[in-house]
């Protein structure tokens, strides 16, 4: 389920020193705080129906102004910090054992009131299948490694986004630790959103998928299955194997009946 949620603090008592507070039940969403005044208390309690999924990651919106974020922890506030080079970092928070994580927004002492929006996008996520969103080199060393055959079955039947493809161009960024894979897409068999999209004059189909900058991921020729996960509008990579070898693997689990799902190609 996703949320989508607008607060205005020009709508508070300008007397009062109440914190708003509001809580955001789905699994994924945005919210707005427009004109930031005073403060916000955050509750992201999602309505889950097993305890799967235990991790909210965190995006402030590009245009974030007006308020400082901070996450509670044992019942301290703790800075989140700021933009760094123009970009916002993604933060990720283990929920407690009320399957929740709070946060406090603080707005920033304004002289006027020119329009400042403090917004921002949130995801809450499996921890065993929280794709590239925890920045840290255990995780990263383990995005780097080769699917076995088991993972590739379960990436085809259960990813959210599934093409084949060829590699057109790699692009490194040293400071944000990624790199970008642009593809030139021959069949979209399975995409979330429109991360992969239909050029009318060509006729192919184009995007990008990124992965951590360690992998050391390298130009390669010939078709590709790639498959991965979406976070906050962008495609990382799980696995991508070539398609003749793809065949060979599930060719062989159908014949023992080990595959997990049918998948034509």
């Amino acid at each position: 389920m996703r949320h989508w949620k607008t607060n205005s603090g020009l709508v508070w008592d300008s007397l009062s020193r109440a914190v708003q507070q509001v809580h955001l039940c789905c699994t994924e969403g945005l919210l707005e705080w427009l004109y930031p005044s005073k403060a916000l208390r955050v509750i992201l309690q999602p309505n889950l129906v097993n305890g799967k999924y235990s991790t909210v990651c965190i995006k402030p919106t590009s245009e974030f102004q007006g308020a400082n974020m901070y996450v509670e922890k044992k019942g301290q506030l703790l800075l989140l910090p700021g933009e760094a080079g123009g970009v916002w970092k993604v933060h990720c928070f283990e929920m407690d054992k009320m399957q929740r994580v709070a946060l406090f927004l603080q707005a920033s002492p304004q002289k006027d009131l020119s329009r400042r929006t403090a917004g921002f996008h949130y995801e809450v996520l499996n921890n065993g299948h929280s794709g590239p969103l925890f920045h840290n080199s255990d995780h990263a060393q383990d995005s780097c490694r080769p699917c076995n055959d088991k993972e590739l079955l379960m990436a085809i039947c259960r990813n959210d986004f599934v093409v084949r493809g060829s590699i057109k161009s790699i692009t490194h960024d040293v400071e944000a630790h990624v790199t970008q894979i642009d593809i030139n897409t021959i069949k979209v068999y399975r995409q979330r959103s429109s991360i992969f999209q239909l050029d009318d004059a060509s006729g192919i189909w184009a995007g990008h998928i990124r992965t951590f900058l360690q992998c050391g991921v390298k130009q390669g020729d010939g078709d590709f299955l790639f498959t991965g996960t979406e976070h906050f509008g962008n495609a990382w990579l799980q696995c991508a194997p070539r398609v003749k070898d793809f065949l060979e693997i599930y060719q062989a689990a159908k014949h023992l009946r080990t595959n997990p799902c049918n998948f034509q190609i």
